[in-house]
């Protein structure tokens, strides 16, 4: 478990894909937590007719599946990276399991939660709360979710989040979860490790 703060995304992406390409059979598993600056990425089959306007906030093609969504201080990123192939995990299994683990989250607090087959990632009420894109190469997978905690949702009005006119998004402040940022992460990554199997996890005290 890696905490990396404050970070430009693009350099990110640029670790995470340089990582994937260098592990090999017995690399440890890593998840980076993460917040960016506002940015839009459009991932691999997205269309930009889904950016309505982006204004100043910079739009980024990457290479996960998914539309466009965004990213900002105040949101949770969770990066995955993981080799699902030594896991035996389906990509359907991995995705649930991820939905799954942000479902006990906010049960945790008293809120009711549910994934989408159809459009991954969760909801409550209809609002989506936690957005899911992965890439797969060679068995191993990065980038993940993102979880929205407490920062302004309004660049999300300037897209279709997830390529879905329309849709509503929501926070963990606005559905009363007043906890800091920090601890949700922790207590996030306690559920991953329970819905992915790990019996144990490590936070390392260094940066990637």
């Amino acid at each position: 478990m890696r905490q990396l703060g404050l970070l430009d995304y693009v350099a990110v992406w640029q670790q995470m894909q340089a990582f994937t390409q260098q592990r090999v059979a017995d690399t440890p598993d890593e998840i980076w937590l993460v917040q960016h600056p506002p940015v839009f990425t459009l991932g691999r089959n997205g269309k930009m007719a889904h950016v309505l306007a982006p204004g100043d906030i910079p739009v980024i093609p990457i290479d996960r599946g998914g539309q466009v969504t965004y990213h900002g201080p105040g949101q949770l990123v969770v990066y995955l990276l993981l080799d699902i192939r030594r896991k035996a995990l389906g990509v359907r299994e991995l995705v649930t399991a991820i939905e799954q683990a942000v479902i006990d989250l906010l049960a945790h607090y008293g809120i009711t939660a549910l994934g989408d087959r159809e459009a991954p990632g969760v909801y409550v009420a209809g609002r989506k709360v936690a957005a899911l894109g992965l890439r797969i190469s060679k068995g191993c997978t990065y980038h993940g979710l993102s979880l929205n905690v407490a920062m302004d949702l309004e660049p999300f009005q300037r897209i279709n989040p997830c390529g879905y006119a329309g849709l509503q998004v929501t926070q963990c402040e606005d559905l009363g979860i007043e906890q800091p940022l920090a601890t949700l992460a922790h207590e996030l990554c306690e559920c991953l490790a329970q819905r992915l199997d790990y019996p144990a996890l490590i936070w390392a005290q260094d940066q990637t």
